[in-house]
């Protein structure tokens, strides 16, 4: 029997592509922004405003102001020196123009406009045009307001003379392109985070963001910060306590590879009566959440440093081992700040910074500041190598734990006796359901689809995290069940890609302890299993509050909207169940509104702003009882359902 010939695609002259002008952006905007997510809608106006923030690092600029508007644009408007209007010695178009319309063109390549800056590429604004429905730029500058107005990366108007004017500055409004994403809704609190580092980072400028889309009274928050980096530790701890004052150094620097070039490092640190660490990296204002080279040199001379003067003072004896990395970074907040000339990013989302020689820089700034406070401030130094000795202690400890879990029937390659496993070994497919209490796991049990969800049942309170070190946790059973369930291990054996289900579900009863174990189950996760957020692993089931039933109908109702809104359908002739517990439902009713992926709720996990975050966690789940009651005093109103 002859075999049919599988047609192969064309692959000729006509099959290559050019991508002219922004064409690029709009075809692979993964490339420019990062994707077409939240997080890249967002990017948009981070790509703004840090031209506006290049401008300030170049004396040049003192306010940035950025408005969310009713219709859902962004305009950010600078004082600073304004795009050049004028037209282009080569490309003899309107340089406004050809700064929004092309590709790596920009100020930033060592032409002599800025000296340090984040933007590198000549991407940020063209990129942003690209992306975007509609764009008018207005510059103010040189005694005239001049406008242009794009349509999806095209110039829709020459460059117009409007006014006249005695300011400087650029005004930028750009509404996102829903061709491109599939959500254009900016989050307030997103953004507010963002330029709340921003202003800690850039001395002398006030940035504001107002959203008008809030009436009567728009959010409108300003942020202006003389102390720099140092007022940024104090806010990151304003809910600890810190066991000596904020440590704080910069220099400048002359780099011998950079031909006279030089880099400005700035440094600060402090310790605390907490296990977590918090440091943040930033460079040229940019934050580089996956660190880089920076980061790198505050770590090792951090390590370095306190391993030389621990010694010196005696607290390290002769045949003591060096305290490591993690014995040194517990309880600590730092954030280390660099400005180069030249910054070699990852990529053009910035998330990481890649100059070798900044290690060095880090490095010897961080020994000679950290180094002279061990000496001086022996009092604080001795109750930073105390946290230490104790830290090192606590990791022998938890090492000694995680060979018990391995030589135990929980560890990972033995399943724990209360999991109900799926069928499936494909973690594409597959999912875990973290129950509360057995009776509740008895009817996930009995209603789940056994193929691809697993059910593992908790019985009572995990221990509170926060308040642990990582050998107490491993001592405790429900978290030894969740480590061995998952597969992924924990601490420094921590390997997501060993994970077992790809959706892991918290699953809990509609009630103060309900949520109280969420809570828990959260700051564990966030503490020592960030990636898994990070990710988009974790996820919250949302059952239901609510059976309204009027004769043989009924419906769910998953909020107190929802209920209202079905009993003024039932006329309010109806009965009401209202479902504390997962327990009160039966098998078939929690599949129907709870597990079954065609109809249940599952809210995604995940952390827009780490520091807030950490912050957040501290603050509920922490040692420090004031800064929780306050929490409680100003929220007690807003409490919903209070179950007593």
């Amino acid at each position: 029997m002859a075999q049919k010939q599988q047609s192969q695609p064309v692959y000729n002259e006509a099959t290559i592509q050019h991508l002219r002008g922004l064409e690029a952006v709009r075809k692979r905007p993964g490339m420019y922004v990062g994707g077409t997510d939240l997080k890249a809608l967002h990017h948009l106006v981070y790509e703004v405003v840090d031209n506006s923030i290049d401008e300030a690092l170049a004396g040049a600029c003192t306010s940035i102001e950025v408005t969310i508007h009713q219709d859902g644009a962004v305009t950010v408007l600078d004082n600073g020196r304004g795009i050049p209007v004028g037209i282009h010695p080569v490309d003899k178009i309107s340089t406004l123009q050809l700064v929004l319309t092309e590709l790596n063109a920009g100020g930033k390549f060592g032409g002599g406009g800025y000296k340090v800056s984040g933007g590198l590429h000549g991407v940020g604004l063209s990129a942003v045009n690209a992306l975007s429905s509609s764009l008018t730029a207005e510059v103010y500058r040189d005694g005239h307001i001049w406008r242009q107005t794009f349509e999806r990366g095209d110039p829709m108007t020459d460059v117009d003379k409007i006014d006249k004017t005695d300011t400087t500055g650029t005004r930028i409004t750009f509404m996102p392109d829903t061709e491109i994403f599939p959500d254009v809704e900016f989050r307030y609190d997103i953004l507010i985070q963002r330029f709340r580092e921003m202003a800690f980072v850039t001395r002398g400028v006030n940035i504001r963001l107002r959203d008008e889309r809030i009436e009567p009274f728009p959010n409108d928050h300003s942020f202006y910060f003389e102390g720099g980096i140092v007022s940024f530790v104090r806010y990151l701890n304003r809910n600890r306590k810190g066991l000596h004052n904020v440590v704080y150094g910069s220099r400048v620097f002359e780099v011998e590879e950079l031909k006279g070039e030089k880099i400005e490092a700035e440094v600060a640190i402090q310790y605390g009566d907490y296990y977590s660490e918090s440091i943040l990296a930033f460079a040229n204002t940019i934050n580089t959440p996956d660190g880089g080279s920076h980061l790198e040199g505050l770590r090792a001379a951090l390590t370095r440093a306190i391993n030389y003067y621990a010694r010196k003072a005696g607290v390290l004896k002769d045949s003591d081992p060096n305290f490591t990395g993690d014995d040194t970074y517990e309880g600590l907040t730092a954030i280390v700040s660099v400005k180069h000339p030249n910054p070699q990013f990852e990529s053009q989302t910035k998330v990481k910074l890649m100059n070798p020689e900044v290690k060095g820089v880090v490095q010897s700034l961080v020994t000679e500041v950290f180094g002279e406070f061990l000496q001086t401030e022996t009092r604080a130094a001795k109750s930073i190598y105390d946290k230490c000795l104790i830290s090192s202690r606590a990791r022998i400890a938890s090492k000694r734990a995680r060979e018990l879990i391995r030589s135990s029937p929980l560890q990972s390659t033995t399943l724990p006796g209360k999991l109900a496993d799926c069928s499936s070994t494909n973690p594409a497919e597959s999912e875990i359901y973290i129950v509360e209490g057995d009776s509740a796991g008895g009817s996930a049990k009995q209603g789940r689809d056994r193929h691809f969800q697993a059910i593992l049942p908790l019985r009572g309170k995990i221990l509170n995290t926060e308040r642990a070190r990582l050998d107490k946790v491993l001592d405790n059973r429900e978290v030894q069940a969740l480590i061995s369930a998952l597969g992924v291990g924990i601490g420094d054996e921590f390997d997501l890609s060993r994970l077992r289900y790809g959706r892991v579900i918290i699953m809990t009863d509609a009630d103060v302890d309900g949520a109280h174990i969420r809570t828990l189950l959260l700051t564990f996760f966030f503490r020592y299993m960030p990636s898994l957020i990070e990710e988009g692993h974790l996820f919250i089931a949302q059952p239901p509050l609510y059976l309204v039933k009027q004769r043989k109908k009924q419906i769910y109702a998953y909020s107190e909207a929802e209920r209202e809104s079905i009993a003024k359908q039932f006329d309010g002739n109806f009965d009401l169940q209202r479902y504390k517990g997962l327990g009160e439902m039966n098998p078939d009713q929690l599949w129907e509104t709870t597990m079954d992926p065609a109809n249940r709720i599952l809210l995604q996990v995940n952390v827009e702003d780490a520091a807030i975050a950490d912050r957040t966690f501290d603050m509920l789940m922490g040692s420090s009882v004031p800064p929780r009651r306050k929490f409680i005093q100003t929220h007690a109103r807003n409490v919903r359902n209070l179950d007593v």
